[in-house]
């Protein structure tokens, strides 16, 4: 799920209406229960890109130093790797490979996704406390 569509439904769900707040206690339930199936699989892709990452690093320390077999390079579609690189500067090397940031950016995102996710779960269940205070409000304020 895009980034963009979470927060326009977050945007949507997450409002109160003050005029009937009974009916908004009884939804927080649900909408705690919406956002952890999304946070559970939003953390499940998490830990799939973090797997890919972990795979492209091994086969990009193979490629560059010169260890990756011509089956592995046909896979990938990569041409091979030419230069002679010192052990200590093929991490150089991986740090500025296109597919190696491109990995590192979408885990970044997920990781954005979820500490999201994360919060507006925390939000959700304030939620209950807030209409709760509301309640004990409009109570005190009509002297019952």
């Amino acid at each position: 799920m895009r980034l963009e569509d979470i927060k326009n439904s977050v945007e949507a769900d997450i409002a109160i209406d003050h005029t009937e707040l009974d009916k908004e206690a009884i939804k927080t339930p649900q909408l705690h229960n919406k956002y952890l199936i999304i946070l559970t699989d939003e953390k499940l892709v998490l830990a799939k890109h973090n797997n890919d990452y972990s795979k492209l690093r091994k086969y990009k320390w193979l490629y560059y130093t010169g260890k990756i077999s011509q089956e592995e390079l046909e896979e990938f579609g990569w041409e091979p790797f030419s230069l002679h690189i010192l052990k200590q500067d093929v991490d150089k090397f991986m740090d500025s490979d296109d597919a190696i940031i491109e990995a590192r950016s979408r885990i970044e995102l997920q990781k954005r996704k979820v500490q999201y996710l994360e919060d507006i779960i925390k939000m959700i269940v304030n939620r209950q406390w807030l209409i709760r205070e509301a309640i004990d409000w409009i109570k005190f304020t009509n002297g019952t």
